[in-house]
């Protein structure tokens, strides 16, 4: 049976429209957009009967429902997710990871392979994603590893892959550290039109790092400091001495880790420009490696506009001639370079406390660099934002593994951060959350336009809130946002016209 859903009494925002109006949906995908005043359903009633009938549902029956003048965005997508299953459920579960999705307004994610055991094959990813489909939530893409189950060096698996049900590719957690393994791999993706998502970090630096990282954590439980950048009395109570010790340590591991971030993103974009694959740079946090993705597709525009002003000279010398012209076909056409960026490296400067604690790969950075960030979100270098969910035990923090728990908190930690702050508009965070990705991974979604899916959030973008992890859907409570107040909230979720939260 067909079913029909009107939206009135809203605010429309995506990435080109921000217009007070109304919603027609039919069944899953968006049918009409209407632009106005629609504060009452009798208004717009009308108008939504003439498109029915002119589309020949003269019978159908519409489901109202009033927007109360929440604003109305695509549904976010989240290309840099661990949802932990399988194997890993005590830290996070299918069901958990996709609630606290949902809550955080993202109709789609991406889910990392880092998984026990690691997703190396089309039937392991297909088997997650039919899983996911069965609790009825939101839409999971699965990724794949780049190497078979993080060995190093065999991309036999990579052969069986498609695009269409494997867009994406990745080593998350670390880098495939041969530079031949991976433009092999990159090689593979290409043919196939596959993404290569690159958690770029050079290996034996992070190693030498991990010396300094692991000494200052053992300083940090001694004497109970938080390892997600929670402020406290604990702090208060730790001698001057030794926080400059921990913060020494840190910091020599902080710069070794950036070191190790921007060797591998020049090495990686490189390695893709060879292969001419799409590469995909992951979580970037240094002005360094923002400059590399920068320079990339900086060289990118001025190939494509030589190209094109070459083959206009070549048509009009063809048309002189008297000649036909056939365009040459473009070398490299495939290669292309995208990245995203998270909310925490966006929020937070890590080099002063209590945040210089905070655990997470890549480590929060300077001010410097986070300004940076901001100038990239600005002038179109950077393409996504993604969370990098990373849900872990208490005790898991507690022992040193680094990563945020990210979901919940996305929308209201950028919305606060770059909109109400003045970095941003809020159609270009609604271009980096939901109408980018969407592009990137080739799907229809994104935008509030007819014929694209009907995965649609509510937000208020002015309620001040209380971030308290205790309320969280997700198993992962250790967030740095944790007792922040922020501004913007999620009211409603629907994914394919359907309401899900």
């Amino acid at each position: 049976m067909t079913r029909v859903l009107l939206f009135y009494n809203a605010r429309l925002l995506d990435e080109s429209i921000d217009t007070p109006g109304a919603l027609l949906v039919i069944d899953d995908k968006i049918r009409a957009v209407y632009a106005g005043y629609f504060t009452n359903k009798k208004t717009i009633e009308t108008i939504a009967h003439s498109v029915l009938i002119e589309d020949g549902y003269s019978n159908c029956s519409i489901e109202y429902y009033d927007a109360l003048g929440f604003t109305l965005m695509p549904a976010f997508i989240d290309m840099h997710v661990h949802l932990r299953y399988p194997g890993q459920t005590h830290k996070e579960d299918l069901e958990s990871g996709l609630r606290a999705a949902a809550a955080g307004g993202f109709g789609t994610v991406v889910a990392m392979p880092n998984t026990v055991p690691v997703v190396s094959s089309l039937n392991a990813a297909l088997e997650i994603t039919k899983k996911a489909s069965e609790l009825g939530l939101i839409n999971v893409i699965q990724s794949v590893s780049i190497t078979k189950d993080f060995s190093g060096n065999d991309i036999s698996h990579l052969d069986e892959l498609n695009a269409v049900q494997s867009p994406l590719i990745t080593e998350d957690g670390h880098d495939v550290a041969s530079s031949v393994i991976m433009l092999d791999a990159m090689r593979k993706a290409a043919a196939r039109g596959i993404i290569v998502s690159c958690h770029s970090e050079d290996e034996s630096l992070a190693q030498e790092a991990k010396k300094f990282r692991d000494e200052a954590l053992a300083r940090m439980k001694d004497n109970h400091l938080s390892t997600w950048g929670m402020s406290g009395d604990a702090i208060a109570d730790v001698d001057d001495e030794t926080l400059d010790t921990i913060a020494m340590l840190l910091t020599q591991a902080n710069d070794l880790l950036a070191l190790a971030e921007n060797t591998a993103t020049v090495r990686n974009i490189m390695l893709a420009r060879e292969a001419g694959c799409h590469v995909h740079i992951a979580h970037v946090s240094t002005a360094a490696a923002l400059d590399a993705v920068r320079t990339a597709k900086e060289a990118l525009a001025d190939e494509a506009a030589e190209h094109f002003a070459d083959e206009a000279d070549d048509a009009f010398d063809a048309v002189l001639d008297g000649k036909q012209f056939a365009p040459a076909r473009r070398v490299q056409a495939s290669f292309r370079v995208t990245c995203e960026v998270t909310p925490h490296h966006l929020a937070l400067c890590g080099t002063e406390e209590p945040f210089i604690h905070a655990l997470v790969n890549p480590p929060l950075r300077s001010e410097d660099d986070r300004v940076v960030l901001l100038e990239g979100l600005r002038d179109g270098t950077v393409d996504v934002i993604a969370t990098a969910h990373a849900p872990h035990t208490f005790e898991d923090k507690e022992n040193g593994v680094p990563g945020f728990t990210g979901l919940e908190t996305a929308y209201a930690v950028c919305n606060t951060m770059l909109v109400q702050h003045g970095q941003l508009g809020a159609k270009r965070l609604s271009q980096l959350m939901s109408a980018n990705p969407a592009r990137i991974l080739r799907l229809n979604k994104g935008v509030l336009a007819p014929g694209y899916d009907a995965d649609i959030v509510f937000v208020d973008p002015d309620e001040r809130v209380t971030v308290d992890a205790r309320q969280f859907f997700s198993k992962g409570k250790a967030t740095p946002f944790d007792g922040m107040d922020l501004i913007g909230s999620i009211k409603q979720l629907f994914i394919g016209g359907r309401k899900i939260y």
